[in-house]
This record gives C-alpha cells, sequence and structure tokens, in this order.
C-alpha cells in the first residue's frame, strides 16, 4: 500500500519518556497509517561528507546526547534493519553510500519509539550530506518518491524551529514569538505547496529563518519530506505545538 510521508518535530530527547501532547499523539497517529513495510528516516542528527544510508541488519540505538536521566540510556530501539530497501535505493540514487558504522540515532528512535513501539519493521537512516545544497538535498528526496508505492514510510525528523540559544528549560514555557511566526509561515508554505521558498529559506524568509535556525541541521529533514511527496496530496499537520519556548514540534504528513 502507497505510504504517507512524515515530518516529525523530536525536540528533547526527554520526549522518548514523557507522558505530553506531543507523545500521546504519537502514539495515536502510528496505528492510523498503513502499516510499512519498511522505514527509511532522515534524522537532523546524522551529518557525514556525502549521502549515506545505514546497511547493518540490526542497527544500534545509539544514545547521542549527554546530561539526561539514567533511564534513557538503558532504552533500546531493536528494529531489524531494512537492508534489502537499503540496498535497492543505493542501485537506484547515484552516490549513495552504504554504512555499517551507524544504527539509529535519536532523531531516529526517539519518534519511532511512539510511533511504533513493538519496533518490528525494518528501518534504516539516510544521513544529511553537509556539502550539498539544499535543492540538491531536495532532489536525492523526489528521488524516494517510487519506494513509497512499495510500503516504505519516509520520515523526516527535525524541528521547524530549532534555535537552542533561547531555549527555556520548562516544557511548557511560554513560545517566544519570533518562533510561533516562523512555524505559522512554515505551515502556510506547507499548505500553499511553495516548495521553491521551502527550499532556500535564508534567502525567501532572511533574517526570521536565521533566527529559527541559526544552523540548518534541524530543518533540512522538511525538506526530505516535501521532495518525497507530490504535488496534488493532501497534506495534514497531526501535531501542533511549542516545547521550551523556541523549540516548534509540528508534525506533517502528506498523502
Amino acid at each position: 500500500m502507497r505510504q504517507p510521508v512524515l515530518f516529525i518535530g523530536h525536540g528533547s530527547p526527554l520526549n522518548i519518556v514523557a507522558d505530553n501532547a506531543f507523545t500521546r499523539r504519537l502514539r495515536s497517529l502510528g496505528p492510523e497509517l498503513p502499516r510499512p513495510s519498511s522505514i527509511l528516516v532522515v534524522s537532523a542528527h546524522w551529518l557525514t561528507q556525502g549521502t549515506r544510508i545505514v546497511t547493518t541488519p540490526w542497527p544500534e540505538t545509539i544514545h547521542d546526547f549527554g546530561g539526561f536521566p539514567q533511564e534513557l540510556y538503558s532504552l533500546q530501539y531493536p528494529a531489524p534493519g531494512a537492508v534489502e530497501m537499503a540496498r535497492e535505493i543505493r542501485e537506484g540514487i547515484p552516490n549513495v553510500a552504504p554504512a555499517l558504522d551507524w544504527g539509529l540515532d535519536h532523531g531516529a528512535w526517539a519518534v519511532l519509539h511512539h510511533l511504533f513501539p513493538a519496533h518490528d519493521i525494518p528501518v534504516a537512516q539516510m544521513s544529511i550530506d553537509v556539502r550539498s545544497p539544499l535543492s540538491a538535498q531536495y532532489e536525492i528526496a523526489r528521488s524516494l518518491r517510487t519506494w513509497r508505492d512499495r510500503g516504505v514510510l519516509i520520515i523526516g525528523s527535525g524541528n521547524i524551529t530549532h534555535n537552542l540559544r533561547s531555549i527555556r528549560w520548562e516544557e511548557d514555557a511560554e513560545p517566544l514569538d519570533w518562533a510561533v511566526e516562523f512555524d505559522e509561515l512554515i505551515k502556510n508554505k506547507i499548505l500553499s505547496r511553495d516548495d521553491k521558498a521551502l527550499i532556500n529559506p535564508h534567502g525567501t524568509m532572511g533574517s526570521l529563518a536565521a533566527q529559527a535556525h541559526p544552523s540548518l541541521d534541524h530543518y533540512v529533514p522538511l525538506l526530505y519530506t516535501l521532495g518525497a511527496a507530490d504535488q496534488d496530496e493532501a497534506v495534514e499537520f497531526p501535531y501542533e505545538g511549542i516545547q521550551n519556548a523556541s523549540i516548534s514540534m509540528r508534525a506533517v504528513k502528506i498523502g
């Protein structure tokens, strides 16, 4: 069955163990989706020279964060690797290299932990090539569209706003005005499928984009979601909200 595409704002690692409106919505969203044959995640937390894809049969659960409660470090997400899917993607998209030295970082498994808690669906993770312009990464996502018809669920995991310099440690801190403004701006551009503007956030949204994203690592996964979607597909926002004053937790579902 053809799969939708998702973008999930993952936010703080504390959301892995939190019981809040965001995590409850992810847990209800998973059963609403058609069951995937496999999952491909593009996470903000795997930045490489060139594009790589995990090819190991049992991806490691990577705890790539520090200073959090010990219970987080004992959690595992022991899903099988989507080895065959990864091989076919490497064969179908030029210059995608295999990776045996990576697994699932918290940008990937933090959201899968809630969406698919049984961890029984094969998963692969694809990296973000720091050398490529955003337009080239969007084109990689365009090449991934055909796998949706083969039951592959494509998930971009980042955040619509991500400025840790302005973060407040209280989860329910009052959202900052600029974070609300940028989150709403991106929402409207997604609804109008203005992908051209979204591919060039600093060029089309200026200082507001720079404030929302001092670096673009948490923004880029959104482009993989948009690129893997057709222009005429329905757009939904399964979750909307801002945590810690400056972190948009918006989720996007297309198709």
